[in-house]
């Protein structure tokens, strides 16, 4: 039951806002009461924390090349914005919508947002660049500048220029991109 709950809450947290829906939504969709609902999750803040706990997977291992990945997190993200449902970053918007009133949400997109830096941070080091660690905070803007350029042009193109620009980046950083190295 408490997997059925969170499969809903995230669905309809993701597509029509956290704000928007109510625990008696969540509760009407499964088909259950509001107190078996509460009877796993004692109040929508810890609803809304499992929500994004359940949302903070980390990325999978992979065998390619570090500069393949990294470039590759930018043709992900275009495949995700010619998705219909694509309604953006969770975490980011969590935060939007919660403001300062709900802490724990704030940790877990910060913690969210810093692994996928320190990823970035990593394939960096593999690849010998100047300033890993300044240059993934620079690849997490172009990522979340290209969630957010989409959701207002609907253009999976916006992916295409981050992924230039991340290019850029990496050639100015000291790695090979496509033969150029700087």
């Amino acid at each position: 039951m408490k997997e059925r709950i969170l499969e809903t809450a995230d669905r309809l947290f993701y597509l029509e806002g956290i704000r928007a829906v109510g625990v008696d939504t969540i509760a009407a969709e499964i088909g259950i009461s509001k107190r078996t609902l509460y009877n796993h999750f004692p109040s929508k803040d810890e609803l809304i924390a499992a929500y994004l706990t359940g949302r903070s997977k980390p990325i999978p291992p992979s065998d390619k090349p570090p500069i393949d990945q990294i470039l590759g997190s930018f043709d992900r993200l275009a495949r995700n914005f010619g998705r219909h449902e694509f309604r953006g970053c969770p975490f980011v918007n969590a935060v939007a919508e919660l403001g300062s009133e709900d802490q724990a949400a704030r940790k877990i997109a910060l913690a969210f947002k810093e692994s996928r830096r320190l990823w970035f941070r990593g394939l960096l080091l593999q690849l010998g660049a100047r300033d890993a660690d300044g240059v993934a905070t620079q690849l997490q803007l172009l990522v979340d500048g290209a969630i957010a350029a989409d959701l207002v042009r609907k253009d999976p193109a916006m992916a295409r220029a981050a992924k230039a620009a991340a290019r850029v980046l990496l050639i100015n950083a000291g790695v090979g991109v496509d033969g150029v190295k700087a």
